[in-house]
């Protein structure tokens, strides 16, 4: 063993690698240790490409700038973090993104792979159609985790108005083989922020995704979507397409703090001569079997969303619980799709929302905008979902409490055991919205409704 960790340490000498003291230790434990100094182009490949060879093992970084990409194709058993306290940056500035997603680090077909504690910025572009991503997985990845880095002021600054071919991510995972799905990834105790986004996402699990978490993490001031899980999109294409396996599944995001998430000043979301306001704190667009518990969202354009914007899709079988929300410009959460093909959607039609669960979430001191939009909003295509043991609190100046959509075809969904109230309203004042209806009154709805015989107005 000593032998063959010698011959190591002079291949890794001669590319500019340094082996670590303590590399005798972990080699007998099947576990190499290589710190690696900033300058020396390609230097972290290098060390990737020589533990991928060696069985895997630990690369640790010095205090300094890596102007350089990484990536780790079918690689095993590898970690990469600071050497102990240092600060490790990954800097893209004056990296050229080339004509495809793209990561500062991607991680591809691996299994067992963390990278922990790294400082990632700077990587942008502004042409259409180049997507820098932070860190990017796809592929089929089992055991990936992403521990507690900073992702930060990178993404893509096109300026065409109204364009959704303006796209980056912070953290995307995009499960596109078919055959192997991306499985056992956590995602947690990262920050992730400034980042220019287009029409994409903070953090993002999309596709082929299975058995996975996104918890802990720090969230905000984005111009797009702060967490999603995204299903229907042609991640996986042709026959797999609208299929289970393309369908970001089996997931939990939780004690995530997520804020200021919003799309003003965002070129993608141009539309009509203003600004969308339509960025959630947190989105659920086409997954299934999630929970979304103990979240805090705050300041953002919609705090919490379970959706489908694929008109063949769904979102269904989501518990969305103990989240507290607060300060949304439009909503505090909403469920079911956006467009039923009318209503000034252009023909569109967006998906199904059924089966899913609103439990214990305490809304209050959204619609900033103070347009008369609720705390809580039942769209188009929303089918047996259920609200209960809420605590939902009014303060817009027209006391909206629940609200609907008009012509909506909503249905078979049941609201109970919440606690309701409105400030500077009353009960005889606040409005609640149920299925294609609005009511003026608590008292009013109930009796119209049969909902909420259970529930309190304070």
């Amino acid at each position: 063993m000593k032998r063959l960790l010698s011959g190591l340490a002079a291949l890794l000498a001669m590319t500019g690698l340094v082996v670590a003291p303590e590399a005798a230790d972990a080699a007998a434990a099947h576990s190499t240790v290589v710190i690696v100094k900033p300058g020396g182009a390609h230097s972290l490949q290098k060390a990737v490409d020589s533990l991928k060879s060696s069985g895997g093992g630990t690369i640790m970084l010095r205090s300094g700038r890596y102007q350089q990409r990484v990536k780790f194709v079918h690689a095993h058993n590898i970690t990469i973090e600071p050497y102990h306290k240092a600060h490790a940056i990954l800097d893209g500035t004056g990296l050229k993104v080339p004509n495809t997603d793209s990561g500062l680090i991607t991680i591809v077909d691996s299994s067992n792979i963390t990278v922990r504690g790294l400082d990632i910025t700077g990587y942008r572009t502004r042409q259409k159609n180049r997507v820098p991503i932070g860190i990017y997985v796809h592929g089929h990845d089992k055991k990936v985790h992403l521990i507690g880095n900073h992702v930060h002021d990178m993404g893509n600054d096109n300026n065409t108005l109204g364009s959704f071919s303006i796209n980056a991510h912070g953290i995307a995972a995009y499960g596109d083989d078919a055959g192997a799905p991306i499985s056992k990834l956590v995602i947690s105790r990262n920050t992730v922020d400034n980042l220019h986004l287009g029409a994409s996402e903070s953090v993002v699990v999309n596709g082929n995704v299975t058995h996975w978490q996104i918890t802990h993490n720090n969230i905000h001031d984005n111009d797009n979507i702060g967490i999603d899980a995204i299903g229907f999109e042609p991640t996986l294409g042709g026959k797999h397409r609208y299929t289970m396996l393309n369908r970001a599944r089996h997931g939990l995001i939780a004690h995530n703090v997520v804020a200021r998430i919003k799309s003003q000043g965002n070129p993608a979301y141009w539309e009509d001569g203003s600004w969308c306001d339509c960025a959630d704190g947190i989105y659920i667009d086409g997954g299934t079997r999630i929970r979304v518990h103990a979240n805090r969202v705050s300041d953002s354009d919609i705090g919490i969303e379970v959706a489908a914007e694929n008109g063949r899709g769904n979102a269904s079988h989501v518990i969305t619980s103990h989240n507290h929300v607060t300060g949304s410009l439009y909503t505090g959460i909403s469920t079911g799709g956006y467009c039923d093909g009318h209503n000034g959607c252009g023909g569109v039609q967006t998906g199904k929302s059924f089966d899913n669960v609103f439990r214990y979430n305490t809304l209050r001191g959204n619609n900033r905008l103070n347009d008369g939009s609720p705390e809580l909003l039942v769209q188009y295509h929303a089918h047996n979902d259920v609200f209960v043991h809420n605590h939902v609190i009014a303060t817009n100046t027209d006391s909206v409490v629940y609200g609907t959509v008009p012509r909506s075809d909503s249905n078979h969904n049941r609201s109970n055991h919440n606690t309701f109230g409105a400030v500077g309203g009353s009960r005889g004042k606040a409005q609640f919205g149920w299925g294609n209806h609005t009511y003026t009154g608590y008292a009013k709805y109930r009796s119209a409704t049969g909902q909420d015989g259970n529930s309190t107005f304070r």
